[in-house]
């Protein structure tokens, strides 16, 4: 499902691909005829750039002068992003970069030189500027990790739980400081779950200071991504296709949830679940396909395909007229009588990626099956919150929510 990314070299005479022919994306090479040379990559593992749903995109440049080729892939580790160097007839490969983690690269028009965004899961991102042999040249940002320092974080554990076919779904776990293993915690699971965008890797994330503070208040926090979500293959996506946010998703999902609750140091009558956009959406599947769920919360869901744009909604739910079981299926508007635990709606008044309508619709129909739940309303915030204001906010009002109903 992966957007191709084209890139011409040799005067023309020669283009550069990236698409999913054996299930994982690669780099092909063709003539100017449409003819096909040769595969540049091949194995077990993906290309794949710094974005989400498009994986291929950023990942390739070409050097014009000496004809290599320079790619980001998963081929060290699935949580991991790495640089490697390549001939255009697949030989002579590479790596690149070296530290364990996650780097994401911009190289010169030239191709003599690229930055390097890199992080892993417990340090801050950096930013270096490199030759394109990998000789480090100069640091343009320190990680900053020593502010961090007084704080005492956690580390953070990766790890995979094993689905009943085998899979194993990716999964990360922070415990408290003072963890002590004869004592029951609470949990809270955060969650994405979009098809292709994995939110478990080995880099730093956007929530993780969030989820530290949610730590500190004694919380242990999970995530864990459904297999089609973990962005390693258009095999493992193409399940998803005309029925997102439901089965397959829901049966990883369920598996992990319930390694999670066999765990000593959990306490399965104190589940949370929240997640923001395709993570608010799987939320809303996990609160109203199982009853495992004490509490949750919904930052800006798509609670029916109807309502989302055709670009992406089309691309893997196929049009409302050709797939009206799928969009039926797949509508948590028509679920919302079977919610199960306490839920808390969060978005933004302007949102103009998920549109409001999204959770108006919901809760219409959760107040027409006589369920309790909450609702908070940020004004003039869009999909990604700007406002320092409104983010304190929000983070404040679900550590509220969070002590009040789990």
């Amino acid at each position: 499902m992966y957007q191709k990314e084209i890139q011409f070299t040799d005067g023309g005479k020669t283009w550069i691909v990236s698409f999913e022919k054996d299930g994982h994306t690669h780099l092909y090479r063709y003539g100017a005829d449409g003819v096909r040379k040769n595969a540049i990559t091949q194995g077990d593992w993906s290309v794949r750039g710094g974005g989400g749903y498009d994986a291929p995109q950023n990942s390739t440049f070409i050097d014009d002068a000496s004809g290599d080729i320079y790619f980001s892939s998963t081929e060290k580790s699935p949580l991991e992003s790495q640089l490697y160097r390549i001939r255009p007839d697949g030989t002579g490969k590479l790596r690149i970069t070296k530290e364990d983690g996650t780097h994401k690269v911009t190289f010169s028009p030239d191709r003599r030189y690229f930055v390097d965004a890199y992080s892993n899961r417990n340090t801050l991102p950096s930013l270096a500027l490199y030759a394109a042999s990998g000789q480090r040249l100069s640091t343009l940002w320190e990680t900053g990790q020593a502010v961090l320092a007084p704080y005492g974080l956690t580390a953070r554990e990766l790890l995979t739980i094993p689905a009943p076919d085998g899979f194993p779904i990716p999964a990360s776990i922070l415990k408290p400081a003072d963890f002590n293993p004869a004592k029951k915690y609470p949990v809270l699971i955060h969650v994405y779950g979009g098809p292709g965008s994995p939110i478990v890797g080995d880099r730093w994330g956007r929530d993780d200071l969030f989820e530290h503070l949610l730590v500190q208040q004694g919380y242990v926090v999970a995530s864990f991504d459904p297999r089609s979500a973990a962005g390693r293959s258009k095999a493992l996506e193409d399940p998803v296709v005309g029925k997102m946010m439901s089965d397959s998703e829901l049966a990883d999902l369920q598996a992990a949830v319930k390694w999670l609750k066999a765990q000593y140091w959990a306490d399965p009558a104190r589940f949370g679940i929240w997640g923001w956009s395709g993570g608010g959406s799987y939320t809303l599947l996990a609160m109203t396909r199982t009853s495992e769920f004490k509490a949750g919360i919904a930052g800006a869901p798509v609670t029916d395909w109807h309502f989302y744009d055709s670009k992406f909604g089309e691309a893997y739910m196929r049009t409302a007229e050709t797939n009206p079981e799928g969009y039926a299926y797949t509508s948590f508007v028509k679920r919302a009588k079977d919610l199960s635990g306490r839920l808390l709606l969060v978005f933004g008044s302007y949102d103009d990626n998920v549109h409001p309508q999204n959770a108006w619709a919901f809760a219409d129909a959760l107040i027409a099956a006589g369920k309790p739940f909450d609702i908070m309303v940020y004004p003039m915030q869009k999909h990604s919150f700007t406002s320092k204001a409104a983010i304190r906010h929000r983070a404040e009002k679900m550590l509220e929510f969070w002590k009040l109903y789990l």
